[in-house]
């Protein structure tokens, strides 16, 4: 493996170590939370309100004394609330100090050079007690920004800075809330600042966390679990000679179900199927994922633990290590979170990978990056730079578009019409809606897919992006590249793209770069792999012989 890369954010001087970046977020001066807090905090007042709505709601505008002595309780109950929310707000600052610099000034010094030998996170607080805390920023190793509905709508968010041993929330510095575009460039100070070094040295690299437990509903589980379940059942039951559809309680069900308003019964059982898969997803996570640790035992072997009921430890040599997997499917990438997986090999077949691979569960993105960044004891390149990587021809947006149209809007809607023309006028209503609400999804979902192609060289890895129910980043070791394959149809051909698969002795055993261009494609792999094409490759002549090439040009290379 080489060094660990330098990791800096927008602003860091380069060549200067310990200094501060040219912004307004490093400064000696304390700094309060964002006003809008207020207005959030403000919020618990809809409740009291919200019952009183519906009290009158119920009663026709009668409200009895009671319901207002209630009522009443409530209201204060959340005045006082409020109100040492507010006071809370008004006592919370926080400040980055820096290093002191040669002279013995500086930011972190102000007048006497007493500041701290390296850049640190101070947070003071309290209501009755002040409390005064301070973390070095070699010490942080996760910054996560978490904004519910209302943050949302207020353009806030709250940061956590999750430091060294901080698995279990204890050692966590938050601050609510920040605007949100001050909370990205916060939290790109602190992960610039953060030591790479003691990351890497570091042997436990992450710990399971309770709040990781909101991303397993974002997972397939939460319906695909429920007809799985549901299929196993009936599986069962007819392997024992009962057929489920003729028993009484399964028949009254649908004949209730098709009895009431569909469209009040249709929605309810989404619900049902939503509210079961999110509970079967949570216990599934917590099984699979209990007492979690990703650790270094030795300077040469990672090893996994985790599991409730059936506990499992993974091992896997760091000379086996060939990359590793940043995944975000579609639901949970749009809840900020994400899973890594190690490419490896030494795990088994196909399926034995897919199951022992596993580096992290669903969690906060900020937290995947960390973990990839641990396992490859450098940052994990390409995923927070994404103008770093090519981007590929716009004739694949266009592709995209057209796969979409072809294999989801045109069959649907054929299959509507044509049922509405030979049984009722209503089916054509749906065809016609369904066109239109499938071919903006399929568009919106083509330009996402697009937006998410990407590749490049960085330092020792070949980093790749692609998909959009599942968004892939990886970072694969270059040398681990055995063979590349460049696979084309009638359609890519004449659009000039060429699909470049790079063959390797771990994880899916080849991994795929969809829709390069065809022309760039071959000194792309050449140059990621180097040994591998070259023979195959056309050598250009030398420049004083090609006609139309200034001196010391030379055109691209091909493939014969």
């Amino acid at each position: 493996m080489s060094a660990p890369r330098e990791h800096r954010a927008p602003g860091v001087e380069h060549g200067i170590p310990g200094t501060a970046p040219a912004g307004p977020v490093a400064t000696d001066e304390w700094r309060r939370l964002d006003p809008r807090t207020l207005l959030v905090h403000c919020g618990w007042l809809a409740a009291p309100l919200g019952s009183l709505a519906l009290t009158a709601l119920a009663t026709g505008g009668r409200i009895t004394t009671g319901a207002w002595i209630t009522l009443a309780a409530i209201a204060a109950s959340f005045a006082v609330v409020t109100t040492l929310g507010l006071i809370r707000w008004a006592r919370t600052e926080f400040r980055i100090t820096l290093p002191r610099r040669p002279d013995g000034t500086g930011a972190g010094a102000p007048g006497g050079g007493h500041g701290p030998a390296s850049p640190t996170l101070e947070v003071r607080s309290g209501l009755l007690t002040r409390r005064l805390r301070s973390v070095p920023l070699q010490r942080i190793r996760t910054v996560d920004l978490t904004a519910s509905l209302p943050h949302r709508l207020l353009g806030v968010t709250v940061l956590r800075a999750g430091t060294a041993g901080s698995g279990d929330g204890r050692s966590e510095l938050s601050l609510e809330a920040l605007a949100a575009s001050e909370a990205e460039r916060l939290r790109a100070e602190l992960l610039a600042y953060a030591d790479t070094e003691s990351v890497a040295n570091d042997p436990v690299v992450a710990r399971i966390s309770r709040r990781w437990l909101r991303y397993a509903p974002l997972t397939f589980w939460v319906v695909g679990g429920v007809f799985v379940v549901a299929g196993s059942v009936y599986r069962v039951l007819d392997g024992i000679g009962i057929e489920p559809w003729k028993l009484g309680v399964v028949q009254r069900a649908f004949s209730e179900f098709g009895a009431s308003a569909l469209w009040l019964t249709i929605p309810a059982a989404l619900l049902a199927v939503l509210a079961l898969g999110s509970v079967g997803a949570v216990a599934l996570y917590v099984e699979n994922w209990w007492d979690y640790c990703l650790e270094w035992t030795d300077a040469r072997t990672l090893r996994v633990r985790r599991g409730l009921f059936t506990t499992r430890s993974v091992t896997i040599e760091r000379a086996r290590l060939r990359g590793v997997l940043l995944r975000e499917p579609l639901l949970l990438r749009a809840g900020g979170g994400a899973l890594v997986r190690a490419v490896a090999g030494g795990l088994g077949n196909r399926e034995e990978n897919r199951k022992r691979s596993g580096l992290l569960p669903p969690a906060p993105r900020a937290e995947a990056l960390r973990v990839a960044g641990g396992v490859l004891r450098a940052p994990f390149p390409g995923s927070d730079s994404p103008a770093a990587l090519a981007t590929h021809p716009r004739i694949a947006l266009r592709r995209r578009r057209m796969r979409g149209l072809l294999w989801a809007v045109l069959p649907g809607t054929a299959v509507l019409a044509g049922l509405g023309a030979a049984f009722t006028p209503v089916l054509l209503h749906c065809a016609w809606i369904y066109a239109v609400v499938a071919t903006a999804l399929v568009l919106w979902l083509a330009r996402d897919a697009y937006g998410s192609l990407g590749h490049g060289i960085q330092g020792p890895y070949l980093v790749t992006r692609s998909g959009t129910f599942s968004r892939d980043t990886l970072a694969l070791q270059r040398e681990a590249i055995a063979a590349w394959t460049f696979s084309t149809s009638p359609f890519t051909r004449r659009a000039g793209l060429v699909a470049l698969t790079a063959a390797v002795a771990a994880g899916e055993d080849g991994y795929r770069i969809p829709d390069l261009a065809a022309a760039e494609a071959p000194a792309f792999a050449a140059a990621a792999a180097p040994g591998i094409l070259e023979e195959f490759l056309t050598h250009p002549a030398a420049p004083g012989h090609l006609p139309g090439h200034p001196p010391g040009h030379l055109p691209e290379q091909r493939l014969p």
